[in-house]
């Protein structure tokens, strides 16, 4: 079960970097970020892959040197649109057109609202909305490494000025929200490993409004 494999899940300190992540495995972890729903169906991020060494030991350095970025064998970086442009939200409507194979009145008149609004503000404001469209597949990334038995770590410790210098993001209009670095856990020399997993009961963390 699903609600089985994220009791198993944990946010894994000590990764062995002799294990490698199977590239079946890998993509099947993409297609879950790139499923996942967003605002306005835009899909306002972009998942870059990184699994060289010497990039990564780079990562590493502005990550505050933790050490799954370099002892995972994939590295996740989650990097939102810097701005909602015209071009942008076009690519996207056109796109949805095209695969479905017909044009409707409501969609368009909801693309015609989006270009009249989202455009005409602040480029901040537009990439943290963007910015929370990618939490969304970050998240369901991380469910889909723990139904594939990969250990995952969400990360937000890194310097994201730094690291989009070394990825060139902004120059792709991009800029880094969450790193994830994906491998396998090595029982004998993580703390956390076998520490009993602590949340809030439920009934201090869902409300039920009847």
């Amino acid at each position: 079960m699903l609600l089985d494999k994220l009791n198993w899940r944990y946010a894994t300190k000590k990764m062995d970097p002799t294990k490698v992540v199977p590239d079946d495995k890998v993509e099947r972890i993409l297609e879950a970020a790139r499923l996942a729903p967003t605002s306005s169906g835009l899909q306002p991020y972009e998942v870059i892959v990184v699994t060289n060494p010497e990039v990564r030991a780079r990562i590493r350095e502005v990550a505050w040197n933790q050490a799954q970025v370099t002892d995972g064998s994939h590295l996740l970086v989650f990097a939102a649109w810097d701005n909602y442009t015209p071009e942008r939200i076009n690519q996207m409507f056109d796109l949805v057109n095209e695969e479905r194979g017909f044009r409707n009145e409501g969609w368009e008149n909801y693309r015609q609202m989006l270009l009249n609004n989202y455009p005409q503000r602040d480029p901040e404001v537009n990439f943290q909305h963007a910015a929370r469209q990618a939490y969304i597949g970050f998240g369901l990334a991380l469910t889909a490494a723990a139904f594939e038995g990969v250990d995952a770590t969400p990360m937000e410790g890194f310097e994201p000025d730094k690291l989009d210098e070394i990825l060139g993001l902004r120059e792709r209009g991009l800029r880094s929200v969450t790193i994830m670095p994906l491998g396998y856990r090595e029982v004998e020399s993580d703390w956390l490993v076998n520490l009993k997993k602590v949340r809030r009961p439920k009934d201090s963390f869902v409300s039920v409004v009847a």
